[in-house]
């Protein structure tokens, strides 16, 4: 199995960096990073969504229990979160998290319009501006494609007046990936954000590789299947070369398999749980699976 150099070299780094600092532990080695092709911006490959976990309603204690989560992420080295006002409760939920710990200037913001009349698109991006508490977004994408030839030219406006810093487009459907291509071919858009994992890889065939030749980063969402794919495999031994790319778990070895692929920017799992979230943190240190290994990987795991 050959090992990418260039995460390699970062994985070598880290280790020199724990040796220093002794009993420190190995989740203080640096994360494996990519560029955001637009701006060479870089952004840890492993990121937080929100999609169900951090929908909690006005439950101050579960509340209080996803900030433990943004808690950690931050201090794993994390940066961007993802949420919808699709999403129920989760952008007051990421909203409180962030007021409880000051504001973190790693954040990097992830939101996205919902909304079929794309007149009130401006209202709603406001209103979830308001629910994060922030000054503005990073990145805001038009979800599922709903209305996207209204709603894009207004956020290439606002981009253009600095209200946000980049403009994406996604789905979570393999129904819709001839439209999703469509836009990538034809708007200057700087993310795009869809499913794709172990099981489900038919992103893979053409919107990966359209991703690269266009420079567009590229956002994974459902990278554990919402983690059914997780409670599959857990009944299954871990097989023996995890331990090559330095996985201790499946759902980092699906984790791996996803950021691996030289288009994909970052995986945004979803969690409500501290310890998963610095299992899934841990995905973005060590060594990497090669395109042969992948293949296997994706094999195996189908045929279980």
């Amino acid at each position: 199995m050959r090992i990418d150099p260039c995460t390699r070299r970062d994985w070598l780094g880290g280790l020199a960096a724990s040796a220093l600092l002794g009993a420190a532990p190995a989740r203080a080695a640096a994360a494996l990073e990519r560029r955001v092709a637009s701006s060479g911006e870089l952004l840890p490959v492993i990121g937080l969504g929100s999609w169900i976990t951090f929908n909690v309603g006005r439950d101050l204690a579960a509340r209080d229990a996803c900030t433990e989560v943004v808690r950690a992420f931050f201090a794993e080295g994390g940066r961007l979160i993802d949420s919808s006002p699709m999403y129920g409760s989760s952008q007051p939920t990421i909203g409180h998290a962030l007021a409880q710990l000051g504001r973190p200037a790693a954040l990097f913001s992830a939101e996205k319009v919902w909304i079929g009349d794309a007149q009130r698109g401006a209202a709603q991006i406001e209103a979830s501006r308001a629910l994060w508490g922030v000054p503005r977004f990073d990145l805001m994408q038009v979800h599922n494609l709903l209305s996207w030839q209204e709603h894009l030219p207004r956020l290439f406006d606002m981009k253009k007046a600095g209200q946000l810093r980049y403009v994406g487009i996604t789905t979570s459907e393999g129904r819709r990936h001839a439209e999703l291509e469509q836009v990538m071919r034809t708007q200057p858009i700087d993310f795009v954000q869809l499913t794709c994992n172990l099981v489900d890889r038919e992103a893979e065939q053409r919107l990966l590789p359209l991703a690269q030749q266009r420079g567009i980063a590229v956002l994974v969402n459902r990278p554990l299947r919402g983690g059914a794919l997780i409670d599959v495999l857990a009944r299954r031994r871990l097989p023996g070369w995890a331990a090559e790319i330095d996985c201790t778990t499946w759902a980092q070895v699906a984790l791996k398999f996803v950021v691996s692929h030289p288009a994909v920017t970052c995986a945004i799992p979803a969690t409500s749980q501290v310890a998963h979230l610095r299992e899934n943190m841990a995905a973005a240190r060590g060594r990497l699976p090669d395109a042969a290994l992948r293949e296997r990987m994706a094999r195996e795991v189908g045929a279980l």
